[in-house]
């Protein structure tokens, strides 16, 4: 029963994501309800799973094919925990979306992208074979690609091409890695990698490839250009991409290959914290500098992904426990940002903060629920992201590197001065534009709902914890 949990979990959305625009032909409404169908289905199944794995089974599902492709899907917890994370956020955004999208072109591929994008985040996760993850991998970039391109203006075309591009040559890199794996192995699955990276180094070469295409895909430095430009797209994709699936798939990646199955050498880990201070700090002042709501927004996005990285690179059982939960509170709070970004956008017809103010006076519901995604960023107790800064902060003085403390305690700083500005300029002083009151009642709801996660993940942060050490003691022991 559970080895057919997870192939539905995988085959729901991914093949759901192919019948969606026959049925928009016949009824709209219902290829909506199916679409949210499909992407709640993945979520149910894999919160039913977390009992089974935490208590430390693995459900595996293997078909052995040629040439070593073979089609392995393997839940174990690392791989729950993405996948609960990232369709529950998901289906929040799908809502969003129904009355956010009913007046826009091109519908029918905005809901089949959307799910089929989720489908292959679901099919990457449990992947278990190089091979089955890198062609995931390289799905998620066809659907993003058509997503971030959704309005079709030349501009938007090209960012999205752009976006293409820069994470396609990175994800070509990561197989030149995947290759090497293999000619050292003999294998491209993941158990025997695993044992055999036991006794053998990974050499330098190697790490440097996958390295490339994780951090194109999670948009670091220096990778990092295409994500900003891709606010272009409709809030809601630009909430997928950087809160939910796209952006996580390279820092789940990181932990899935580099703790789990490869030995983190010294060298890796002396690298991987520098480039994510560099670019949690660059990034950080570009979003301060900054007058385009969505794109402040985003270069929060690489900014906090630096410190995503920070804590799984540094290996220890605290670094890697503060990771994964930042990748929890991150997820929602940044869904919850450009939910309300979106809104703002469509009811005052504007994305130059210089030129908005006072909407709190139209937008209050809006307004609070952004201020309370925005104290979740910034690490202000007693909302959620505290605790998960908190757990990388603490392994990064345990590392005892005094100089990258420094760095990204000035970028802990630049997000609270970077947010606040944000907030002051959007949100209070004078109302200077005509704006409707609010959005619809399904989009205020969608980000009232984040907005009381954000809350409720700190004041009930006892629960996320205890999923995420049962992650991290699991996977230290896979080591």
């Amino acid at each position: 029963m559970q080895n057919i949990s997870l192939l539905l979990i995988v085959c729901v959305p991914a093949i759901g994501a192919f019948l969606l625009p026959l049925i928009g032909r016949l009824n709209r409404g219902l290829r909506n309800g199916l679409a949210f169908i499909f992407v709640l289905c993945s979520c149910l199944l894999s919160f039913s799973l977390l009992p089974c794995v935490l208590s430390g089974k693995v459900i595996e599902i293997a078909k052995y094919l040629p040439l070593g492709f073979n089609f392995i899907l393997v839940a174990d917890s690392l791989a729950v925990f993405m996948a609960c994370v990232s369709s529950a956020i998901s289906a929040v955004i799908l809502l969003f979306s129904w009355d956010y999208i009913s007046h826009y072109d091109n519908q029918n591929e905005y809901y089949s992208m959307v799910v089929l994008f989720l489908g292959a985040m679901m099919g990457l996760v449990f992947s278990a074979n190089l091979i089955l993850m890198y062609i995931f991998w390289e799905i998620t970039a066809i659907s993003s690609w058509r997503l971030i391109g959704f309005f079709r203006k030349k501009t938007d075309v090209l960012r999205a091409d752009k976006a293409f591009l820069v994470t396609v040559f990175g994800s070509l890199l990561m197989l030149l890695g995947f290759v090497s794996i293999y000619q050292q192995t003999g294998s491209f699955d993941l158990s025997v990698i695993r044992e055999y990276f036991r006794h053998n180094p990974l050499s330098a070469v190697t790490a440097a490839l996958i390295l490339a295409g994780i951090f194109s895909k999670s948009a670091t430095l220096p990778f990092h250009t295409w994500l900003p430009d891709a606010g272009v797209a409709p809030s809601p994709v630009t909430a997928l991409l950087h809160a939910a699936v796209l952006v996580k798939i390279g820092v789940y990646v990181y932990a899935r290959l580099f703790i789990v199955n490869f030995p983190v050498s010294l060298l890796l880990c002396s690298i991987v914290p520098w480039i994510a201070g560099v670019s949690a700090l660059v990034c950080g002042g570009a979003a301060l500098i900054g007058t385009d709501f969505k794109r402040i927004v985003a270069y929060s996005t690489i900014s906090q992904i630096g410190f995503i990285f920070l804590g799984l690179s540094l290996g220890t059982e605290i670094g890697v426990f503060g990771g994964l939960l930042y990748i929890l509170m991150h997820g929602i709070a940044k869904a919850g940002l450009f939910l309300c970004a979106g809104i703002v956008e469509q009811n005052a017809g504007s994305k130059d903060i210089t030129k908005l103010g006072g909407l709190f006076k139209v937008m209050p519901l809006t307004a609070v629920s952004f201020l309370f995604c925005v104290f979740s960023v910034m690490g202000i107790p007693p909302f959620g992201g505290f605790f998960s800064k908190y757990m990388v902060f603490s392994a990064l003085v345990g590392n005892g590197n005094q100089m990258l403390t420094f760095i990204f305690l000035i970028g802990a700083i630049l997000t609270i001065l970077y947010l606040a500005r944000l907030f002051m300029l959007v949100f209070t002083g004078e109302l200077r534009i005509a704006a409707k009151r609010e959005g619809s009642s399904l989009m205020v709801a969608s980000v009232v709902i984040l907005a009381l996660a954000c809350l409720a993940g700190g004041f009930f942060v006892g629960y996320p914890s205890k999923v995420v050490q049962s992650v991290v003691n699991q996977m230290l022991t896979q080591q």
